[in-house]
Formats: structure tokens, sequence, C-alpha cells
């Protein structure tokens, strides 16, 4: 299938993308905040945890970091920028076979190879023209949980993002997930305060599949 956007995909893979990484690194305050962001999260699924994961576009690891501070869980991400898979490994968030190159349309897993599937402010920066597809494969990945953290907005919105007009799109996508997977059930749903969290303001959705 051909790239329908080969500019957005580029960008995350190549220097925009690099200058993402330089700008998110994993201070001890950004870490604290993942693991009260994830402990709120999993009080959700306390006796059914899950015990693997898979995120992705982890960036240099920060939820996966917040979540190995709470549970032992098997984890891996699937991540387009090379700068950002080679600190994955250099710090130790996942050993080198659980870094997997890659956007999160074509996610190299079999049906169900993960208990949980996630996006944290990515889903955003999906092109409209992939955030289908990139949805399904999560969903597809995944045999238990699916979670997104992500900008919300009611209505689709692009939004220009440090210059560019086709990089940050907000929408609704906890009900896009109710809408195309009827076997989601939601689990629950909150809000992540920048100011406690260390990271942005974003509206959040846990999923079971039923």
């Amino acid at each position: 299938m051909a790239d329908p956007n080969p500019k957005a995909l580029g960008a995350w893979s190549g220097d925009f993308g690099d200058r993402y990484t330089e700008r998110n690194a994993a201070s001890t305050d950004a870490v604290r905040g993942r693991a009260r962001v994830w402990g709120e999260v999993f009080r959700s699924v306390v006796g059914d945890m899950p015990a693997s994961a898979i995120e992705v576009g982890p960036n240099v690891g920060m939820n996966l970091r917040g979540i190995r501070a709470l549970a032992d869980m098997e984890l891996w991400g699937i991540e387009p920028n090379p700068a950002a898979r080679e600190r994955l490994v250099a710090d130790g968030v996942l050993p080198a076979d659980h870094v997997i190159e890659g956007f999160g349309h074509e996610i190299p897993l079999a049906d169900g190879a993960v208990e949980m599937a996630f996006t944290a402010g990515v889903l955003i920066h999906v092109d409209p023209s992939l955030l289908d597809r990139t949805m399904r494969e999560i969903h597809r990945v995944s045999s238990k949980y699916v979670f997104c953290a992500e900008y919300f907005s009611p209505k689709p919105e692009t939004i220009t993002y440090r210059g560019e007009t086709d990089l940050l799109f907000k929408n609704d996508f906890g009900s896009l997930y109710l809408d195309n997977f009827p076997d989601l059930k939601l689990v629950d749903y909150g809000f992540f305060w920048r100011r406690t969290t260390v990271m942005d303001d974003s509206t959040w959705w846990l999923f079971r599949k039923a």
C-alpha cells in the first residue's frame, strides 16, 4: 500500500523527531510524574493487571519507565526515530529485541501478542489517513486492554504544531475506539493534569476487550 503521507512519517523518523527526542529528557521529576499517572490507571485493574504491554511511539520511554517503577511487566515499544530507539536500549528501558522500528499502522506482532497496547500523546500525531489503521493495529495486538491518553476535542481539529500544519490532530479518541470496536468496554477514563504529572494536559481512556 502506498504511503499516504510521507511528510508526516518522515518528520518523526528524521530531524523533526530527533529534536523532539532532545526536548524530552527523562528527568527524575518526569519519570516520577509518569509513575503517578500509571498508578492512577492501574487502580482500575487491581487483581487483573496486564502481564505484558506495547507502547506505540514511546520515544525515550517516559511511560515505560513509569510502568517499570510500579509493575513487573514484559514491555515492548515500536518507535520510528533512531535516536529514541538507541536511548531506550542505552538507558536499559527495554532490551534491544523488544524495541521495534516502525509506526503504529504496521505492528509486526501476532494477534493478541500482548495484554495491553497503548499510546500516550501519539494518536494526536497520526495523520488522519492512517488513524483507522493505527487504531486497528493497536486493537489487534492486544489480548485484553487498550489505553490511550491524548489531547481531546469533541470534533476533529488540525492544530499548528511547531510551525507545521499537518502534524497534530485533536479528536475524541475514546469515542472512536468505542464506535469502531464493539468488543471494547470502557473500564475508566480521566484527566492528567500537567501540574502533577509533568506531561501535557490530556484525557485518558482505558478499555477492556469483552
